[in-house]
């Protein structure tokens, strides 16, 4: 069953966000298991489209049969080159449903779930050249220290990474449980699971480009959205949901909004709400939706 590939986090929250018009133009960006699609497809007439990106080869085999869905196998990184082969420049509303799918966690093979020992692999596109394995066998102490500080927000980064090093002069660690045994002795019972996840997230970051994807992605937005467009975010931990709040605030990732001749302030969006979270029934019924924050932008 698709469901079992990916249980969607704030569907009804998420898909309410778009205020979905008949005959509108929608961008799924993370199709996943398809749960966010099938609720906009419920709601769009005969005459609407939606375009889902996912790169994730097993992601395609959940494609929906549609006349008014296109599944196209890309990262949404490219976003309006691809939209723009199917002759589409403007949209009505994009959603983005950042991080892991259920699927991906799960199958034991793909490297990213702290549970299984598996080869160290975490690639969401599985024919990207970089894997985990290179990231923690090649990379040089101070590179693999800067990922572990910057997207695991680990503050023994340093002594981590020199612990790595150190240990792959014996042998490559190959595998998830082989990295561990390395990095046992930071490892406290009581923070394992927390520590052990913040490590797997900045490898996993690293390998998937996860946060300069997300940049690109952003920044084409406002000239893909009509005006009045919907923006729709839903993120996962706070190196993500920084970035989407301050473009959504500034336009842009640093420093103030832009100003115009005037001297009033230019962006290209407007915050919709409050930032939503999942109530704790949801939370209950899919642990991992403990983390997600859900932000709604509107094209000015």
């Amino acid at each position: 069953m698709v469901m079992l590939y990916h249980n969607p986090v704030l569907l009804f929250e998420s898909v309410d966000g778009l205020t979905i018009k008949e005959d509108g133009i929608y961008v799924d960006v993370t199709f996943g298991g398809g749960g966010h699609s099938k609720e906009i497809l419920k709601r769009l007439g005969e005459n609407g489209k939606l375009f889902a990106f996912d790169q994730d080869s097993d992601a395609i085999k959940n494609s929906i049969d549609d006349d008014r869905f296109t599944l196209i196998p890309e990262n949404f990184r490219h976003i309006k080159r691809f939209l723009r082969f199917y002759g589409v420049t403007k949209v009505n509303g994009i959603l983005a449903d950042l991080g892991v799918s259920s699927h991906q966690f799960d199958e034991a093979q793909r490297g990213f779930s702290t549970r299984f020992d598996a080869d160290l692999d975490m690639r969401m596109d599985k024919s990207n050249s970089l894997s985990a394995y290179d990231i923690i066998n090649k990379y040089n102490e101070e590179k693999l220290s800067n990922v572990l500080f910057q997207y695991g927000e680990l503050r023994n980064s340093r002594v981590l990474a020199k612990t790595i090093v150190n240990a792959r002069i014996e042998n490559e660690i190959k595998t998830s449980f082989a990295l561990k045994k390395v990095l046992q002795k930071f490892l406290p019972k009581n923070k394992e699971h927390k520590i052990l996840a913040q490590i797997f997230q900045a490898i996993r970051i690293e390998v998937n480009q996860e946060i300069e994807v997300l940049k690109e992605f952003l920044l084409q937005t406002p000239d893909l959205l009509e005006k009045e467009g919907r923006l729709i975010v839903i993120s996962y931990h706070s190196l993500e949901d920084r970035l989407v709040k301050r473009f959504i605030q500034n336009g842009k990732f640093e420093g103030e909004a832009g100003k115009d001749f005037y001297g009033n302030i230019n962006v290209p969006f407007k915050k919709a709400g409050k930032l939503i979270i999942p109530t704790e029934q949801e939370i209950k019924e899919n642990n991992r939706a403990r983390s997600a924050k859900l932000r709604v932008a509107i094209k000015n």
